[in-house]
Parts: C-alpha cells; structure tokens; sequence
C-alpha cells in the first residue's frame, strides 16, 4: 500500500514539473566581456539541483573517509561483543547438559571477550571442577573476584558449593566467613553452612544453624526434624559412655522433642546401654502417655527401675486399653520374671508370641522353661527364637 502511494506521488510530482518546465519560455544572460552566454531558465535549475546533489555527495564521501577508522572499530566491537555473547550462551548450555569441557572452553572465551566477566568465571569454575581440574577451577574463581568485586556474592556461594562437592569442608567454611560480613543471615549460605557442619560432625553448630534458618523461614519443618533427630543422635552417642553427662544433654533437650516415639526409641536404648533402666523407664512412661509405641512398651521390661512392681502395676494400667499388644505383653512377661512370678510370667509370654511371635518373646520364654527344668521345650524355644532373629535381620 505505502508503495503505491510513492508510486502515484512521484508520477504526479513528474506530470507537474513536465508542465511547469513545459510552458516555461525564460532564460538566463550572463555577461562577462567580452563573452555573453544565454541559456533557458530550466537548464540552470537542472545544474543547481545536479551541483548541489553532488556537492552533498562530495562532503559525504569526505566525511565517512574521515570516520571510516571509528566505523571499523566500531563494527570490530559489535563483532567482538555479539561472538562474546554467544560464546557465553554456548557456555551455559553446555553446561546445563553436562558438557563439561565444551562449556569450560566456551566460557573461557566468553571470558577472554569481555562477556560479563563474573559470570563467565562462575561457569568456567563449575565445569572445570567437574572435569576435576582444581587448579583451574581455583584460578577462574580468582578472576571472577579480580574482573568481578561487585559479584562476590554469587562468587562466594559458588566458590563454597564447589568446595562441598569436592569434600573440601574446612576449606568451604572461609568463603561463607566472608560472606557473611557482605550478607548477614543469607539463606542460601546457611544452607551450605549447615551442610558443611554436617559433614565435620560440629553438631552443636548445627543445632545453631537450623534455629538461625528457622527464624528466616528458611527450612521446612519436616526436614529440621530431621536434621535435629541426626543431632540429638550423634550427640548422644557422644555421651553415650558416661550416663551423667548422657543425662545432662537428654535433659537439654525441649520436651516436646523428648516425647516423640523416635527420639524416645533412641533415648531409652542409649541409656539401657549405659545401665540406667530408671531414667530409660521414666522416658517411655511419658512418652507412652502421649503417643502409643508397641515397640517402646516392649521395651519397658528391659528397664530396670527402682520399683519393679510399680512398672508391673503400671504395664497392667496399660493392659487394660492395649490387652493385644505383643510388646506390652513381652514388657510383662518380662517383668513378671524379675519378680518371679513364672506362672503369670509364661502366661504373658505365650499370650505375646500368640499376637505376633518374636525372638525376644520366644528368648525369654525359653530362659522361663530352662529355670523351670523343662529343657526340651526351652530348647524348642531357643531354635525358634534364633530363627525369628535371622528373620528379623533380614
């Protein structure tokens, strides 16, 4: 359309300049003696129009000869910038595909031209680490923090990520040091933190880590159950062969965490191992208050309290809502026998293993019998009770 509306402007401009020069009869006298030239007025507008178009072509051509070093320059750093940029591109996407050696080539030319030098650094880094050069990865993140001071923060997440990856955990903590001066609280570099302290076993860094990512909102509460219940577990190993100080840190413990069947699994067995059947009682008293565990009331005859017959008369409380509980019924059984009371003693034995049998169950039946003379069937008990333990292993 806009095409032929030039083409019908430039024809109507020709038809009225055909007609303004047709009927135009002047002419120009130009004297100089003694010669005198006479020519028609269209002709010399005709060289006016001509001389100035190629005057202005003249001074054109000058002024690009003039500018021609600039434009190559110019158009050189276009060049140089457009193949920077699309080195970098190539760059990531290899990167992102797992082509390592063509991404860490193609960043390093990204790098060479110019192309945002932090970032070109950063994934030169990260693929030469995964082709295992450490000398390279070490000289890329140090031009990234010479080329790039303003990005230290990506620098230095990097920096401690691929520290981490390489199993270098004392060398990871310097950079998020730093970082924490330039970004206090950063989540992303608590994260590392936290993973760091993980790997050296700093556990009690570890339980300040998860509170600094709790308050942020930084972590997700199934996940700081987690990593709170590992803790507690390696600390109380820790203790484990000293049954005050294995006290005193169970204590330090919040209550409600105390409470869960997990961590009251781990409790009682860590201090039954370190002999202290009253505090490994008490622990599973008040956790069986709030959740029901088959397998803690199973060890609650294990426990050897202050009073045995407070715990029996407590176990048979429990009875009375859980009377097909194999574990409960174990937990009696057992009891039972510190009292020596082997006839309600088997009762809840053979009750146990007919809800659901088990190695312990069929164990301490087998002790009851052998006491009692009956060795043949204490026996059969001890094959069964080792048989359900291979079971069990499995």
């Amino acid at each position: 359309m806009k095409f032929l509306i030039w083409l019908l402007f430039i024809l109507g401009g020709a038809v009225a300049l055909s007609l303004v020069f047709g009927s135009n009869d002047g002419y120009v006298l130009v004297v100089q003696p003694p010669y005198r030239v006479e020519f028609s007025l269209n002709l010399l507008v005709i060289l006016l129009v001509v001389g100035f178009a190629s005057l202005h072509g003249t001074l054109r051509l000058i002024q690009y000869t003039l500018h021609l070093p600039e434009s190559v320059h110019k158009f050189k750093q276009v060049q140089r910038q457009k193949e920077a940029h699309e080195s970098m591109l190539e760059g990531l996407h290899a990167l992102v595909e797992g082509r390592w050696e063509k991404a860490e080539t193609a960043a390093a030319r990204a790098l060479e031209l110019g192309e945002d030098a932090g970032l070109s650094a950063l994934v030169a880094a990260r693929a030469a680490h995964r082709l295992k050069h450490r000398a390279k990865r070490d000289f890329y993140l140090a031009e990234a923090e010479r080329l790039a001071p303003e990005a230290a923060v990506s620098r230095l997440l990097t920096q401690t990520e691929l520290l981490l990856d390489g199993r270098e955990y004392s060398e990871a903590l310097r950079p998020l040091q730093q970082l924490e001066k330039i970004e206090p609280n950063y989540a992303p570099g608590l994260k590392l933190l936290l993973k760091i302290h993980q790997r050296l076993g700093n556990w009690e860094q570890v339980q300040a880590t998860v509170t600094r990512l709790e308050k942020r909102g930084a972590i997700e509460p199934v996940h700081k159950l987690q990593v709170l219940y590992h803790t507690h577990q390696q600390l109380l190993e820790r203790h484990a062969g000293n049954a005050r100080e294995l006290l005193a840190y169970w204590k330090k413990i919040p209550e409600a965490t105390r409470l869960q069947t997990q961590m009251a699994r781990l409790g009682v067995r860590h201090f039954l191992a370190a002999g202290d059947g009253a505090t490994a009682a008490q622990i599973i008293e008040m956790s069986l208050t709030k959740h029901w565990d088959s397998a803690l009331a199973g060890r609650y005859g294990d426990c050897a309290g202050e009073d045995t017959l407070k715990q029996l008369q407590q176990s048979e409380f429990w009875l009375k809502d859980h009377h097909d509980d194999a574990g409960l019924l174990l937990s009696l059984g057992n009891l039972c026998l510190r009292q020596e009371l082997w006839g309600k003693a088997q009762s809840y034995l053979e009750a146990s293993i007919s809800v659901a049998p088990s190695s312990a169950a069929h164990l301490a039946l087998a002790r009851l019998l052998e006491r009692r003379g009956q060795q043949e069937a204490a026996y059969q008990q001890y094959r069964q009770s080792l048989e359900y333990a291979l079971q069990e292993a499995e």
